[in-house]
């Protein structure tokens, strides 16, 4: 197997390539710390592609994405709703995710099985929202669920064998969840990636443009 993950030395990214590579699996990782990858600008997302024009890919994993962007919390009510904020959350957590996917998921395998996994958030689905709050980041994901199901249906034509999905890893430990973790029950990292991997194995052509948790369950829209 050949693996590429956006976003590799975060605490997710790195768990997922550590796991695949235990797994015998020919790993490769990009990050904006690293590499200069970064989903806000798309010409380093279409440079980092090119470069590996010719490759083939079984799995690829977006593993980027952030809460806090320039020192904005999470707000609390639309009321705190600030245009800067949101226009930054959208750029990577959305924008970014359509970026990767135009640029990156051309270099899946067309001979066989393969997936392109990017980590969206439980609470970017609309149905099951019950608390409000956390207006862009909400957004943003939702956003990103609705890119992934377009490119999805897109795919079935340009890659049969293409498997688009967007997958919750769960309350991860990491820095981005640090302050609210303590709310929810959490999983480590190592926990997260094991269980993707899981989740990515089992996934069929029918699963293609859908949303799912760290668990296999169907997340609603």
């Amino acid at each position: 197997m050949r693996a590429l993950i956006l976003g590799a030395s975060g605490a997710i990214g790195a768990a997922l390539a550590a796991h695949l590579a235990a797994q015998g699996a020919r790993v490769m990782g990009l990050s904006r710390s690293r590499d200069g990858l970064d989903l806000t600008r798309a010409d380093t997302v279409a440079d980092h592609a090119e470069r590996l024009r010719g490759q083939d890919f079984d799995l690829i994993v977006n593993a980027t994405g952030a809460l806090v962007i320039d020192g904005h919390q999470p707000e609390k009510t639309v009321d705190a709703v600030d245009p800067g904020a949101m226009a930054a959350q959208f750029a990577l957590n959305a924008t970014g995710v359509a970026l990767a996917i135009r640029h990156f998921a051309p270099l899946l395998a067309r001979d066989r099985r393969a997936v392109f996994a990017s980590l969206s958030a439980r609470v970017g689905s609309i149905g099951d929202n019950g608390l409000g709050g956390w207006v862009g980041y909400r957004a943003a994901k939702a956003a990103q669920n609705q890119i992934i199901r377009t490119a999805a249906i897109e795919y079935r034509r340009r890659n049969r064998r293409a498997i688009l999905v967007a997958l919750h890893p769960g309350t991860v430990q990491t820095p981005l969840t640090a302050r609210y973790a303590p709310r929810y029950p959490t999983i480590t990292p190592d926990r997260s990636a094991q269980a993707l991997l899981e989740v990515i194995g089992g996934l069929t052509a029918d699963d293609s443009g859908s949303f799912r948790d760290w668990k296999g369950e169907r997340v609603p829209w």
